[in-house]
């Protein structure tokens, strides 16, 4: 188990105030202290908002260069886990962006289409068979919600891992996507509409396997 994940969150805060002291000192082994316990964080982060591991260990190196870059300028009014999430999701935007403006020009396929209710559309045929030995349900019901998360558009996506899983508030988001809170909170009311249409479709789809 790693530290990050053994420590209690008022003990990681304390010590990470502690490790940011000294690295801001000019303590080199401290902050690399720092990288080592919230990089699997950011890394996760990246991943769960690019889709590609390439990407996210890039995104992981470039957030804490920046984190590293600016380390005299964190004045400590966050804790530095949000600090250090905020830059990373600050580079996921660059980098879905840019793939964006790519895969403009060479042809983006069509995503996933909305009925006016918020729902998917169209969901694709899957098979979500399960193996009560081999399987728990809990853990069908997270796979599924993670299909449903990888279908939602880009910017769905977006907002709903920044608001509902890394906990960032509505002006926190504006500021990183540069989108207003209305906008943003209509976006992230469709994904969660897709999510619960997802979650409802699985356990329609368990009856009727009954």
């Amino acid at each position: 188990m790693s530290e990050e994940l053994a420590t209690p969150p008022e003990d990681r805060q304390q010590e990470d105030r502690r490790l940011l002291s000294r690295a801001q000192a000019g303590d080199m082994a401290a902050f690399e202290e720092l990288v080592e316990a919230h990089r699997d964080k950011v890394f996760g982060l990246a991943l769960r908002m690019t889709r590609s591991e390439a990407d996210a260990a890039e995104i992981a190196q470039d957030t804490f260069l920046s984190a590293y870059q600016h380390l005299k300028d964190f004045r400590g009014d966050a804790a530095f886990s949000s600090w250090v999430h905020r830059i990373a999701a600050n580079h996921a935007l660059m980098r879905l962006r840019h793939r964006r403006v790519v895969q403009s020009v060479e042809g983006e396929p069509p995503g996933p289409e909305f009925t006016e209710r918020g729902s998917l559309a169209d969901y694709p045929e899957r098979d979500w068979s399960r193996d009560a030995e081999e399987k728990a349900l809990d853990a069908e019901l997270g796979h599924a919600i993670q299909q449903a998360t990888d279908r939602l558009p880009e910017g769905y996506r977006e907002v709903f891992l920044l608001k509902d899983v890394e906990g960032l508030s509505y002006e926190q988001i504006a500021e990183l996507t540069g989108d207003s809170v209305p906008a943003i909170k209509s976006r992230l009311h469709r994904a969660r509409l897709a999510l619960r249409e997802a979650i409802d479709q699985f356990y329609n789809q368990g009856a009727l396997a009954e």
